[in-house]
């Protein structure tokens, strides 16, 4: 959580607080919390209700409840690990049983047969009776008298050494200093009035206070008011801050990229097909940006195989054209060979030079690319490297990123800067092979304009997905057999569970020798991340040839890979990939002329969330409906990547469940730039604070 610097009332001290010692305020600022309205801001993730007592007779296999009874049995068990089991029962003559696997001699001290106990936790069926599995508990006595609460109990977003009792007491005491009056809000009362908002300060108020008889499921889906009101205004600044990040961008100069377009005619001329209407649209779209004196930011997006590349080589031959260099960076290694390999087969018999720049290249070669750079190098195609300090381009103009989600705004900069010149700045073009729902387009790439490449080139096959059990692997390895004796190609892509290029290369190189066993005579490739890249290069360039007929790999060959007579695929533990992923990785089949298939091997039992991934994945390859989906199904920070990028956590909004918001939010954001132009800033700070991503914009 970014902290919060807005107007006086959002800026006030801990000091005013009692309670706050050191230990608490290092442990509170762990989380960020560090004033009045940063605790204001910390809200709930979700509820418990022990408003109420449930009688154990009532109870429901996953109701979460509280109830109370006295002990009738307690049994002490290390059959195969420790286990405390305890057996209460209430007026509705129903047993409840509790069960612990984590305690220790005190807890079992405390507790004895006749005591009288309050639990809350989750009803789950049991062997004999329904159970709590660790539920919250207290013993209570008979002389005094036990309340229950008069509210709603919000939990909250802890760290460790700060427990939610604690906590929860500190946001209490902050919340008795909201301000009564006008100087908590932020948003114009006509605006309010016009989008049916209550106020900020009963917004707050109900959320961390809900009272007895508040929609416990309403609230759990997000979906109240009060919440409503909050993710608007979430939403507004998230909005503001990307359209600010525009503005500063649209402030510098960019060179005027213009020529007679030679370059493109030979270049067209040379290819064996003719570009789609969508990409012949999209091109000219760039080429109509590159000529002006403003920074282009434009986003083409396209699903998998519609022809991104080319698009990317017409924007580069205007800029060539005019006297200009271009940067090209890729996520990984592997796709910026591809690129490299594109682009040096189609543009150097054009005379361009191109220069490959990763951080593997050592020595004498990264010196000579590097003064290639500041001298007859017209392309640079690389990685990360490309940021890295120490290298310089002489006359840098267009800059484009591959797969923006994997790299994020700030990285897009530092490239950028590279060639900064006074107040000038290149262009830039972003693509993603990943198509973005709408809703995340609008938010998410405020800051940039979008094309869609909405049309796959001609002769591109449908790809036949099929989900099988993993114990029908057999069938799939005949099947594999028998596609290769026809000579076609196939993949076959490992997954671990694990995070890890060393154990994904283990599972890889245990596929390539069970198959290898299971399939003598077949020439069997292996590719993973741990390989050297010429190692890796080479099995690539000989599964192009068809000199492989299998080729094993991790998920290094999910983008970028493109061998037109690889007509098979075969993901194995499919449920351990997302739908973005399945579908680029399904996206390396089905490129050239003959019929091609997908089979998604999985390991059961399947998750509910797993089966719905592979069912939409076996009834549609429509990339932006599976984007739709994939957003659904994991929510906006993983498909946009930004466990790796920092960006977009959300407080209280969901881009997938709020998206009927964001006309009002647009609306809401020009009414604020043009007429309030201060509340805007202080929104922004507000929720956003002074992040980052607009250092050097």
């Amino acid at each position: 959580m970014v902290p919060v610097a807005t107007n006086p009332a959002d800026t006030s001290t801990l000091e005013s607080l009692s309670g706050i010692t050191p230990a608490l305020r290092a442990a509170l600022a762990r989380l960020g919390l560090t004033s009045l309205a940063d605790l204001w801001f910390h809200l709930p993730l979700r509820y418990e209700d022990k408003t109420r007592i449930t009688t154990i007779g009532d109870l429901r296999v996953g109701d979460t409840a509280q109830v109370e009874g006295r002990i009738e049995a307690i049994e002490k068990g290390f059959r195969f690990r420790p286990q405390l089991r305890i057996a209460i029962a209430d007026d509705s003559a129903s047993t409840l049983l509790l069960r612990f696997f984590h305690f220790n001699s005190a807890q079992v001290g405390q507790l004895f047969v006749g005591a009288r106990v309050r639990c809350f936790g989750e009803v789950r069926r049991g062997q004999h009776c329904l159970e709590m599995v660790h539920p919250q508990y207290k013993r209570l006595t008979d002389a005094v008298p036990h309340d229950v609460e008069e509210r709603l109990t919000p939990i909250y977003p802890t760290t460790e050494g700060l427990g939610q009792k604690r906590l929860g007491g500190v946001i209490g005491r902050a919340l008795d200093h909201l301000p009564q009056d006008e100087s908590l809000e932020l948003l114009p009362l006509p605006l309010r009035s016009e989008n049916h908002l209550a106020s900020l300060r009963e917004a707050l108020l109900y959320v961390h206070r809900p009272p007895p008889d508040a929609d416990l499921a309403q609230l759990g889906l997000g979906l109240h008011p009060a919440q409503q009101r909050l993710a608007f205004e979430e939403l507004l600044a998230q909005h503001l801050s990307l359209k600010r990040l525009r503005s500063r961008l649209r402030a510098h100069m960019a060179p005027v990229l213009e020529g007679d377009g030679a370059l493109r005619r030979a270049f067209l001329a040379a290819l064996p097909f003719a570009p789609t209407r969508a990409q012949t649209r999209v091109a000219d779209e760039v080429a109509r940006d590159l000529g002006m004196s403003a920074p282009m930011l434009r986003l083409v997006q396209g699903d998998v195989g519609s022809g991104k590349t080319l698009v990317a080589v017409m924007a580069a031959l205007v800029a060539i054209e005019a006297g200009r260099q271009v940067a090209l960076m890729a996520p990984t290694e592997l796709l910026a060979e591809q690129h490299f390999a594109n682009f040096h087969k189609w543009i150097s018999p054009l005379g361009i030079d191109v220069v490959w720049l990763a951080g593997k290249l050592k020595g004498r070669a990264r010196d000579v690319a590097l003064a290639k750079l500041q001298g007859s190098a017209q392309i640079a195609i690389g990685t990360h490297a490309l940021m890295q300090e120490g290298v310089e381009f002489d006359r840098l103009g267009l800059v484009i990123i591959d797969e923006q989600h994997r790299f994020g705004v700030n990285q897009r900069l530092a490239l950028r800067d590279k060639g900064r010149s006074g107040a000038g700045v290149p262009h830039q073009l972003v693509l993603t092979a990943t198509p973005i729902p709408r809703t995340l387009a609008m938010t998410a790439y405020a800051d940039l304009d979008v094309s869609i490449i909405d049309e796959l080139p001609p002769g591109r096959t449908p790809v036949a997905t099929v989900v099988l059990n993993g114990t029908r692997r057999s069938e799939v390895v005949e099947r594999i057999r028998a596609a290769c004796a026809e000579g076609r190609q196939a993949y076959w892509v490992c997954t671990v569970i694990e995070e890890s290029e060393v154990l994904e290369a283990q599972a890889a190189e245990v596929t390539h020798a069970e198959l290898t066993t299971a399939l003598p005579g077949m020439r069997i490739g292996l590719v993973h991340g741990r390989m050297k890249p010429p190692e890796k290069q080479a099995t690539m360039e000989a599964f192009k040839r068809g000199e492989i007929s299998l080729l094993v790999a991790t998920t290094v060959i999910e983008v970028g890979v493109d061998v037109p007579n690889a007509s098979l695929m075969v993901i194995e533990n499919a449920e351990r990939l997302g739908l973005a992923q399945l579908h680029q990785l399904r996206g390396r089949v089905g490129r050239g002329s003959a019929k091609s298939s997908c089979v998604l091997l999985y390991q059961a039992p399947l998750s509910a969330t797993a089966r719905a991934r592979l069912d939409v994945l076996r009834e549609t390859g429509d990339g932006f409906r599976i984007a739709e989906k994939d957003l659904e199904l994991r929510g906006p920070g993983e498909v946009l990547g930004t466990r790796q990028t920092g960006e977009m956590h959300f407080r209280v909004a969901d881009l997938a469940r709020d998206a009927h918001l964001l006309p009002a939010v647009h609306k809401a954001g020009e009414l604020l730039l043009r007429e309030h132009p201060v509340l805007a800033e202080r929104l922004m700070a507000r929720w956003i604070g002074h992040a980052a991503r607009f250092a050097g914009a």
